[in-house]
């Protein structure tokens, strides 16, 4: 009998617990249709989302075992969840990523580069990152080049004039210029290189600071639009960065000290809405085939990205495997880059190059605009 009892216990703690991950998972799977402009505390929740998942799976393979008839609980949540699970994993890895390119092949590389910044603290190997960054860019032989955290000082030596390191290759550029100093010489945003001629260019401005960018590039007989941009980033310090560590060995006073944390996150997550709604208005009003790429600073569960995509390919979930890290700091879920081309084209191919040069990994993708 008292067997019994506690077995029934355990059930019920079981239960409780599989309808709290349950409920945090059918949040997060809300998240695409609940705008954050409005309500910024939800994008917490999206960064639990795959977390939520994974224990939703386990919870799911323990009821089939332990009492199956409870594992409809999980199933019929992961059933209902499954549109966003279909964007964080990927399953057509595989292939080679080849650098010849195919016929009528488009190339694309987009690249958060944290301002020629590399990772390394050592002066030595800091003094070459500039270098490295553009080799690195320069062997994938792209057509197009969409660099975020691009910086330049205009007019200078060459040490620092980091537009001299592509614009050989690529004579055709479009600068943001968001952020200016140095009476002007200074200048640093979102940049697009391109081999062949851009006959429109242009850009939106967010507020308070940064803006998405486009140019209309004609290759051959094909003419197509390519749009990048960073959006609003959690705008962490080093000390932030030290408070998030303290929090993960759960450091008493990190944490009654991480308010300021969480309010730089719930500001970012208000931004991000409103900037997606702006992405998603100038993606619109194109009148060519067109990509969005660049530095969301989100994940792919998010009202950002759902709201940005709409009907576009996703050239990870088309050709890459697994969950797609993309920015190696904080955590080991975060894919916040992006190639988004829309139906116009199909992806040939899709690589992640990691050369421990930026805190975010390049993206390559080839494409083809059908015909």
């Amino acid at each position: 009998m008292a067997k019994s009892s506690t077995k029934k216990v355990f059930t019920l703690f079981f239960i409780f617990l599989n309808i709290i991950v349950v409920g945090l998972f059918l949040s997060a799977s809300l998240l695409p249709w609940i705008n954050p402009s409005a309500y910024p505390s939800t994008g917490f929740i999206g960064l639990l989302f795959p977390f939520s998942s994974f224990l939703l799976i386990l919870s799911f393979i323990f009821w089939l075992i332990v009492k199956p008839k409870l594992a409809f609980i999980p199933a019929i949540a992961l059933l209902i969840g499954w549109k966003q699970i279909s964007v964080f994993f990927a399953f057509h890895g595989g292939d080679n990523f080849s650098l010849i390119q195919q016929d009528k092949s488009i190339r694309i590389v987009d690249w958060n580069i944290r301002s020629f910044n590399g990772l390394s603290n050592n002066k030595a190997i800091k003094k070459h990152t500039r270098e490295d960054i553009s080799s690195t860019i320069m062997r994938l032989d792209a057509d197009v080049v969409c660099l975020q955290e691009f910086n330049t000082i205009s007019n200078a030596l060459a040490e620092t004039n980091n537009i001299s390191l592509f614009n050989k290759k690529y004579p055709y550029y479009y600068f943001s210029k968001d952020y200016t100093s140095k009476k002007g010489l200074y200048q640093s945003g979102c940049i697009i290189f391109s081999k062949n001629p851009i006959i429109d260019s242009g850009k939106v401005k967010y507020k308070p600071a940064e803006s998405l960018i486009h140019a209309t590039i004609v290759k051959g007989t094909d003419t197509f639009s390519i749009f990048t941009t960073h959006l609003q980033s959690f705008k962490f310090n080093k000390q932030d960065y030290t408070e998030i560590d303290k929090i993960k060995d759960q450091d008493e006073d990190a944490i009654m000290n991480s308010k300021n944390l969480f309010q730089k996150m719930r500001l970012a997550f208000k931004r991000r809405g409103l900037q997606a709604n702006i992405v998603k208005e100038a993606l619109q009003q194109n009148p060519y085939p067109n990509i969005i790429c660049g530095d969301f600073n989100d994940v792919p569960n998010s009202y950002t990205y759902f709201h940005i995509k709409q009907d576009r390919q996703d050239v990870f979930l088309e050709k890459g495997l697994g969950i797609g890290r993309t920015f190696i700091s904080l955590a080991s879920t975060l894919r916040i880059d992006y190639i988004l081309p829309d139906k116009n084209f199909e992806t040939l191919q899709f690589d992640m190059v990691d050369e421990d040069l930026s805190d975010h990994i390049l993206l390559v993708a080839d494409l083809r605009l059908k015909k």
